[in-house]
């Protein structure tokens, strides 16, 4: 169990992904993605195992929810500085967005 102050410090926010470029050094099949946070957070790059259920041109300009404060963590030649939260559906990543258009930055809460 975690106390609510411990899930207050994840600052899960909604941005929109607005670059997908394959990543072929990946050990397992992914994309890099540059998501839009807005003003106060920006442009932040993941890398994202989600090529199964998910073509390039399908991600350009969804809004994808994404926890923006962990550090950014090196993926072989690649920096990641978010993580794109999705739900396993079997050893796939189905992504988790809003059901309506909201502010790039939206803190989820």
């Amino acid at each position: 169990m975690i106390t609510w102050q411990d899930f207050e410090k994840v600052d899960m926010r909604v941005g929109t992904i607005t670059e997908v470029e394959d990543f072929p050094e990946a050990r397992n099949p992914a994309y890099k993605l540059k998501v839009d946070f807005g003003d106060e957070i920006g442009i932040k790059r993941s890398s994202a195992q989600i090529t199964t259920l998910y073509k390039k041109e399908e991600l350009l300009n969804r809004q994808v929810i994404a926890v923006v404060n962990f550090p950014p963590k090196q993926i072989g030649p690649f920096m990641s500085e978010c993580l794109v939260m999705g739900v396993y559906q079997g050893s796939d990543v189905v992504l988790l967005q809003p059901d309506k258009a909201v502010e790039n930055g939206a803190k989820i809460g």
